[in-house]
């Protein structure tokens, strides 16, 4: 058998094998309404010479260019004629989705060469089959009636259930419940759950392994990654011996790496875990269970030092202009009266463990450790024994208190793994430039400095399908006419396009304060405004805007980016403002003044750089097919009158520019 890597007249097998399959004449040309692009014949080209030789290639791919099948195709064969595994990493579950029930369903097709895919969640996703039958026995003493109640229904769940994934489950379940029964690292074990073959988890487990394709979102490979070694020895690769892996939405790698790779320490999952030993008020939980008096009063002296603390944390930090950030600069900023009494809890369930019948031994050790990870991770960030990282306190809605550590820089880490391993990758995305040709800001943050990189222009005529309109007169933000101007505006396009728009916002307090003033604008034209925030989820409200006509969506961050929306339901896609992030979070303070220490300027070398990512971003919501048609408008003049306008206006399509007096 040729290897892929070996050469044919000079080119790599795999790369000849892609151009045929997405030539004129190739594989895919077989298909009803095929179309050939070269664009995406020239992406799986790209990929498949780097696969082939064993080394990365950043690939940015316009949107149409087809590229999940670009990837696919090399991949998978790739994987079936030298038995290796590909991992395909994902930011969204829609990308997720798309990829297990329209992309390999159809390679799988094509092919004519099967091929085994899983996609694998998270493990707290899948239901332990052992845990439940021991929550079950454990009844009354773990259980109020209503939490009872919800044993029972995912009881009679679990007998019918295929995948026994929480997706599946016809309601939501309570945290403690769910946390109760789901599978765990410690406690749904290969050898205390598989043999049986019951177990959800391990079955996915054991498809995984003789998988050639796991697709996995990026927080669970970098989960996995940095974790527990779950599955056979990965020495020669990410997870798995020998395998390789694909990135798409590879803009997101950054974020989500630094926050996997740092800690969080919050009150309500101490709580959480707490209660799970011992439960003041419901008097359950497993020390009730063990009928344990001294680890009963142990974890109720926790939960008063626990929230005495926590008060203290709340009481020495100034918060921001929006009240949910407090950076910590120095060690020590409160005494730690929290980890004694952690130790102590985590150390009595430990010796209870010791006594208890099998059910309830593994539970105790699981929470034991548990607690001793939230000491060492309080310690380290009281300490702030990291000086490579950022330390900040955060409140939520419900004023629950959250300690945080993320890495200011997470290049050279990613740069080890992926970069300079010799191991094969391809990292791709829509936006991964900034209108630069060597996407050189995305390589400093990632580590990709010396990676080959590849831009793949989209097949959409952006001339003919969309138009760009920039108000000129459009007051500053900070102007007392700003808000009035903006409601002005957005009544002036919204019109010309008859509705059928997102307005997308930076700021969560404006868009509820616009959007209450322009309720009777919208109810007037007998358009629908939806609105984020006010009780339905991201996926409701985009099926509502799907298929309501005539209807606009007011939505802010989660909205920007991910979203799919094809034909004429959107035709006008508002940006009220250039998406500059807030510059007194904790950890975009780091990265600036990180730029600033080394003599750099820190706007142009990191906020215009963010800022125009995120608004290509959501201006690619708007023409995601070849017979879409309609309108960006950008409503900051600031595109206009600042030196860096330029620079926001050469990254985006190459569309007609009017200008609005």
């Amino acid at each position: 058998m040729i290897s892929l890597s070996e050469s044919t007249g000079g080119e790599p097998a795999l790369a000849t094998f892609a151009s045929n399959f997405f030539g004129k004449e190739g594989a895919l040309s077989h298909l009803e309404h095929f179309e050939y692009r070269p664009q995406q014949q020239q992406m799986a080209v790209a990929a498949a010479r780097a696969l082939a030789e064993s080394r990365p290639v950043l690939v940015e791919a316009g949107t149409g260019v087809g590229k999940s099948l670009a990837y696919m195709a090399p991949a998978v064969e790739l994987a079936l004629r030298e038995h290796r595994k590909a991992i395909i990493s994902t930011h969204t579950i829609n990308l997720q989705e798309q990829l297990v029930k329209k992309d390999i369903p159809l390679l799988q097709k094509v092919l004519h060469k099967p091929f085994r895919t899983v996609l694998l969640k998270g493990r707290r996703n899948y239901l332990c089959p052992v845990r439940l039958e021991a929550a079950l026995v454990g009844g009354g003493e773990l259980f109020t009636p209503s939490e009872e109640e919800e044993l029972q229904a995912i009881f009679k769940w679990a007998e019918i259930t295929k995948d026994g994934t929480l997706a599946g489950l016809g309601f939501s379940p309570s945290p403690k419940v769910w946390g109760l029964v789901c599978s765990e690292p410690h406690v749904c074990t290969t050898k205390k759950c598989g043999p049986g073959g019951k177990c959800f988890y391990q079955e996915a487990r054991k498809r995984v392994n003789s998988a050639h394709v796991v697709v996995v979102n990026h927080t669970l490979f970098f989960t996995l990654l940095g974790g527990l070694q779950e599955f056979e020895d990965a020495e020669d690769g990410f997870l798995f011996p020998n395998d390789f892996v694909i990135f798409d939405e590879a803009h997101t790698m950054e974020a989500v790496a630094a926050r996997i790779l740092g800690l969080s320490v919050s009150k309500s999952s101490l709580r959480f875990e707490l209660n799970r030993l011992f439960n003041p008020k419901s008097k359950r939980g497993l020390f009730q269970a063990a009928g344990d008096m001294e680890g009963r009063q142990a974890t109720m002296r926790l939960m008063e030092e626990m929230d005495s603390f926590f008060e203290k944390v709340a009481k020495n930090c100034k918060w921001g202009e929006y009240g949910r950030e407090f950076r910590v600069r120095h060690p020590e900023f409160v005494e730690d009266t929290l980890g004694g009494g952690l130790i102590e809890v985590s150390r009595r369930a430990r010796e209870v463990a010791d006594l208890a019948n099998d059910s309830l031994k593994a539970e105790f050790q699981d929470l034991a450790r548990r607690l001793g990870e939230a000491r060492a991770a309080l310690a380290t960030f009281l300490d702030q024994s990291d000086e490579e990282s950022v330390y900040w306190v955060e409140k939520d809605d419900r004023e629950s208190i959250t300690l945080n550590a993320v890495p200011i820089d997470v290049s050279p880490t990613l740069r080890s793994i992926f970069f300079t391993s010799g191991r094969p990758g391809v990292f791709t995305s829509a936006t991964l430039g900034v209108g630069d040709r060597n996407m050189n800001y995305f390589r400093s943050r990632v580590g990709a400095e010396n990676a080959e990189g590849v831009q793949i222009g989209s097949p959409f005529d952006y001339r003919k399908q969309m138009s760009i309109y920039l108000v000129k007169t459009m007051p500053s933000p900070g102007d007392k006419n700003y808000e009035s101007s903006l409601i002005k505006w957005i009544e002036h396009f919204t019109l010309q396009s008859k509705g059928r728009a997102f307005v997308l916002f930076t700021s969560y307090k404006l868009l509820q304060k616009v959007a209450g003033e322009m309720e009777k604008f919208f109810e007037k034209q007998g358009w629908d405004l939806l609105v984020q925030g006010q009780g339905f989820s991201r996926n409701v409200l985009i099926d509502k805007f799907k298929k309501q006509e005539s209807s606009v969506l007011f939505g802010t961050d989660s909205f920007w980016t991910g979203v799919d929306v094809p034909g004429s339901a959107l035709s006008n896609v508002i940006i009220t403002r250039l998406p500059f992030a807030v510059p007194d979070h904790p950890l975009t303070q780091s990265r600036i003044e990180r730029i600033e220490e080394r003599g750099g300027n820190a706007f142009m070398e990191f906020s215009v750089p963010e800022a125009i990512l995120k608004l290509r971003q959501g201006v690619g919501r708007l023409i995601r097919h070849e017979e879409d048609r309609g309108m960006v408008v950008l409503l900051d003049n600031r595109i206009l009158t600042k030196r860096y306008g330029k620079t926001f206006l050469n990254a985006l399509p190459n569309a007609p520019v009017e200008i609005v007096e």
